[in-house]
């Protein structure tokens, strides 16, 4: 039998006799949670510097909405799907490296923008290098580790992501607070802080570009029509699964809409809430979110392994229901009477964005066949993207403005927060209950 017709009949691949100890995937790992962290920092960089880029540029907050939201959610919808394919049928650490380049080349671009348009441009290469890496990433991590150990390998890598997170904090601001003394000697004199600071991010991700080139590509697990399938089976594959996959990518879009309007307007809320600069927050804040991070990913990762275990339908996604719930209350943070209480109720939803962000992504490697991970990881993120990115930063500001304009984004930032973590509840629930069996 030849053609397409022997292609779909191709077996799923099994898992080896012997699994190789996780302290020897662990090297590997770790450079892949390395280049995340290199990239969600550059990602997420110009959050810690934009109000001095607001005053430089004279920009409002409608057009900062706008580099900050629109600027990453467009590329997403348009790239990261395309970029899923490429992961699913190209080798992967290649496709890595060049994206690596792309969010350092938007680094770069962002220190020396002159015009609203040129920064908008700039933040476009930083999200979709970043975003389309995390697919690259996740993927080789799932072919690195059999099943049984994936939740535990996309654990490092989470907390690489979790590490650039707080490192968009507390490197830029701690490379800001730097730069913003006065220093007539030296390489960055006369050039405004926040470009200063993207020049210094630009050559730091450059060099963490070259641990990649010891890395190898694995052999691919789990295959089941093979990654040259023909385009109508890989689309019959997905639609068989529509049942499951709907409701898990309305769950963790929901999420993502809480955690990157938490993420873009937190330092505007802490300056003109409870009146504090950049300088003063840039040390706890980066501290919280690698923090919560590291805990998040300890917790999802072990959760995701554990839910595998319980033998119930669904059972991997019992972790993300309950870190679902539990943001419903931690999305009021803009509004706590304290930064004490700011710092737990943030430090608590972006614990449980961590969660369901891991066990979302076990789930699609674990319970999805290998030919159908790169494209659901790409929706996924250019759905989340478009909608995380580019309607929750303008949403914040219109309500904002419904309760009476600029001095009530903490309101409006609270009122997104909690709605949409209701919606990724009920979603997250729903694709439990239709989850399918292990494709292996």
């Amino acid at each position: 039998m030849t053609g397409h017709a022997a292609e779909r009949l191709v077996p799923m691949t099994a898992p080896s006799a012997q699994s190789p100890s996780f302290l020897r995937l662990f090297p590997p790992l770790l450079i892949l949670a390395l280049a995340m962290a290199a990239g969600f920092t550059m990602m997420g960089s110009f959050s810690m510097v934009q109000e001095g880029a607001k005053a430089e540029m004279g920009l409002s907050d409608f057009q900062l909405s706008l580099v900050q939201g629109v600027a990453a959610a467009v590329p997403l919808l348009l790239f990261s799907m395309p970029i899923g394919l490429l992961v699913d049928r190209t080798n992967r650490l290649r496709l890595l490296i060049c994206l690596a380049l792309i969010w350092t080349m938007g680094t770069l671009l962002t220190a020396v923008a002159q015009s609203v348009s040129t920064l908008f441009m700039a933040r476009m290469l930083a999200g979709i290098g970043t975003t389309g890496a995390l697919t690259a990433a996740l993927s080789l991590c799932a072919d690195l580790c059999p099943p049984h150990q994936r939740g535990r390998g996309l654990l490092v890598v989470t907390l690489g992501k979790a590490l650039g997170q707080a490192g968009a904090f507390a490197l830029a601001g701690w490379l800001l607070s730097l730069f913003l003394r006065p220093a007539a000697d030296t390489l960055f004199a006369g050039v405004a802080p926040w470009r200063a600071t993207h020049f210094a991010l630009a050559a730091i991700s450059a060099a963490l570009i070259l641990p990649m080139l010891l890395l190898r590509e694995p052999a691919r697990q789990e295959v089941a029509a093979g990654i040259h399938a023909p385009w109508r089976v890989v689309l019959q594959a997905l639609w068989s699964r529509r049942a499951f996959l709907g409701p898990l990518f309305v769950g963790q879009v929901s999420v993502v809409m809480a955690d990157a309007a938490a993420a873009i307007w937190a330092s505007p809320v802490l300056s003109r809430s409870y009146g504090l600069a950049p300088p003063d927050f840039a040390g706890w804040m980066g501290s919280l979110i690698f923090l919560t991070g590291v805990a998040g990913s300890v917790l999802g990762g072990v959760a995701a392994d554990i839910g595998q275990k319980s033998g119930r339908r669904g059972g991997l996604l019992i972790g993300a229901v309950i870190a679902a719930a539990l943001g419903i209350p931690a999305a009021l943070f803009p509004i706590m009477p304290g930064i004490p209480s700011f710092a737990v109720a943030l430090g608590a939803l972006m614990l449980c964005g961590t969660v369901t962000g891991l066990i979302t992504s076990v789930a699609l490697t674990v319970l999805l066949p290998n030919e159908l991970r790169g494209l659901c990881i790409g929706a996924f993120i250019a759905i989340a993207g478009l909608i995380g990115f580019g309607v929750a930063p303008t949403l914040v500001t219109a309500i904002s403005g419904l309760l009476g304009g600029e001095a009530h984004l903490g309101g409006g930032l609270a009122t997104v927060g909690v709605s949409v973590s209701i919606v990724s509840v009920a979603a997250f629930w729903r694709a439990m209950r239709r989850a399918p069996d292990r494709p292996i």
